[in-house]
């Protein structure tokens, strides 16, 4: 029979068991059931459940090990599992414990060689394969790493070549309207506007001219931004691998599976606000000496501009 030292060390079967007892050998038309599923179904110890079309009594409720991932389980006796799934004679799995762990790899060898139609899967192997996959996955993150860094790199010097077009072109296209309306500054101070009141004017518009220039850029930026990180940043593979003891199947083993995951980008509220402000600091800048040149202008020799 199935002593409760061997189902502790190996864990066959659940032992935080809540109510009743768990399967005992001969045990038949009866089950051991989770507790989150007879809470689900609200039956107990000693009522009757039917399982696809059989009928079986509940004699043991177990608690799910926290952060399990089995969630919601059934344990019954084999042979009535084959005959409710229609698998009489055919069994899926085996978990083959060994008295010793140098004993081990001859079992599985013994076993590949009398059963060529079985895969055999140890601990080491297991492990072997997590190992494998962990140091691929490294790798991935280290390239992405360093494709991240290179594109930071990038994205600075960038930023840097931006500001500084941004900063004369803000301050040609003051000059020019400077040039172009000489003329009206000199009426201005023939009227009686301060140097200062034409320099605040003249900044204050080169302000506003940046300001329009960030909430477009805003907007393309927000349009653009998760598409270009798509484009231009690394895909991460991600791997997650499978852990078992010593186990034969039929079929092929997979040892785990991959998967693509991208970096998008968008815009917060955060870095808006520093768009705008750096903007406006652009702005001011560009059109500080502009508007110093105004404010700077005599009255009688812009009255006589052209």
């Amino acid at each position: 029979g199935l002593s409760a030292s061997f189902i502790e060390e190996y864990s066959i079967l659940p032992t935080d068991i809540t109510a009743g007892r768990a399967l005992q050998e001969g045990d038949s038309e009866v089950v051991l059931m989770s507790s989150n599923l007879t809470d689900y179904y609200g039956v107990g110890v000693g009522d009757t459940v039917e399982i696809y079309g059989e009928s079986f009594t509940i004699v043991g409720i177990y608690e799910p090990a926290s952060g399990s991932t089995e969630g919601r389980g059934v344990y019954m006796n084999i042979s009535d599992a084959q005959t409710i799934t229609d698998n009489v004679g055919n069994v899926s799995r085996f978990d083959v414990y060994a008295e010793d762990v140098s004993y081990v790899d001859d079992i599985a060898t013994t076993i590949e060689t009398a059963y060529s139609d079985l895969y055999v899967t140890t601990y080491e192997d297991r492990l072997a394969s997590l190992q494998n996959m962990q140091e691929m996955y490294t790798q991935s993150l280290d390239n992405a790493e360093s494709t991240i860094a290179q594109t930071q790199a990038t994205a600075t010097q960038e930023i840097i070549i931006a500001v500084a077009a941004t900063s004369l072109i803000v301050l040609f296209v003051m000059l020019y309207t400077v040039r172009e309306r000489t003329k009206e500054i000199g009426i201005l101070k023939a009227i009686g506007f301060s140097n200062w009141n034409i320099m605040s004017q003249f900044m204050i518009e080169g302000i506003l001219i940046s300001i329009i220039a960030g909430v477009v850029g805003v907007a393309i930026g927000s349009i653009g931004a998760p598409f270009l990180t798509s484009v231009l940043l690394p895909q991460v593979n991600l791997f997650s691998g499978q852990s078992g003891r010593f186990q034969l199947g039929f079929g092929s083993v997979n040892p785990g599976m991959t998967g693509l995951t991208t970096t998008t980008a968008s815009l917060t509220p955060e870095l808006i606000l520093v768009a705008f402000g750096a903007a406006m600091l652009l702005g001011a800048l560009g059109s500080l000496y502009p508007a110093w040149r105004a404010s700077r202008t005599s009255p009688m020799e812009a009255l006589r501009y052209e």
